[in-house]
């Protein structure tokens, strides 16, 4: 049942990116603007019932007239992604995939079982087979588009210096989003169990207290080179980033044991 949710929530998200970029009649200028707008509000740069900048400031923010800001605005606004209130500013009203999983059940039953039956070790197993291979297969066929949502992702998360919960959400966002990027449908899918898996050990005590505002910033500066490497389409630097990374990890859980 969740799985035809999740279809149709990303045929929905795939129907209002196609209307939106699909109309080879807007000018140039506009459409760039419409896209990065967009991809602020799908990656929730700008999320669900949040206010947009000012028109002056996003026309100064990506050099472009405040006239041609506002043609995209109406676009958005006529495909729903947006609502504008006169006096008020631009508002979102649409709600990207990640957020839309968000509101739904954490799990079937089915994987909460999964859940409850994988200790943290066995976890870190899985990911160290899946996640070097991930990035690898991720780097050759991302986007431009979703390595810049990736960039944003990293921003939120350099932000961070004590707040270890929120951290580790925008940790999955980090990881979801290379995921998505293989474009490989059946890792996506198992991948997302992977993070229903994370998650769930995440919320005992014993895996909160590693994350330090320390170990915080130790992550964000591995993240950092990871992310660099991507946008590099470095896969060999990548791959090792990762796995460095997955061997820090299993090691912590193996001295805390």
């Amino acid at each position: 049942m969740r799985a035809r949710k999740e279809n149709s929530l990303n045929d929905a998200s795939d129907e209002t990116a196609a209307a939106l970029f699909g109309d080879q009649s807007i000018p140039s200028t506009v459409r760039v603007v419409v896209e990065t707008l967009f991809a602020r509000i799908n990656t929730e740069e700008y999320p669900a019932d949040s206010r947009l900048p000012a028109e002056r400031n996003l026309a100064a923010e990506l050099g472009v007239a405040r006239n041609t800001v506002r043609e995209a605005l109406n676009l958005l606004e006529a495909h729903n992604v947006i609502n504008r209130r006169a006096g008020s500013g631009s508002f979102v009203i649409y709600k990207s995939h990640q957020l839309q999983n968000d509101v739904m059940p954490a799990s079937s039953d089915e994987s909460h079982q999964v859940s409850e039956a994988t200790s943290p070790l066995q976890l870190q197993i899985m990911r160290g087979i899946i996640e070097p291979e991930m990035v690898r297969l991720a780097i050759i066929n991302m986007a431009p588009r979703a390595i810049e949502a990736l960039g944003d992702v990293l921003m939120r998360m350099e932000a961070i210096r004590t707040d270890a919960g929120a951290y580790s959400r925008l940790e999955d966002e980090f990881h979801l989003l290379v995921a998505r990027g293989t474009g490989n449908p059946l890792l996506i899918a198992c991948y997302e169990l992977i993070m229903e898996v994370r998650q769930h050990n995440l919320r005992t005590a014993q895996q909160k207290r590693h994350l330090s505002p320390k170990r915080i910033e130790q992550y964000q500066r591995r993240y950092n080179s990871l992310y660099n490497a991507i946008a590099l389409r470095d896969i060999e630097n990548a791959v090792e980033i990762v796995k460095l990374h997955l061997v820090d990890e299993q090691r912590r859980l193996l001295q805390e044991d």
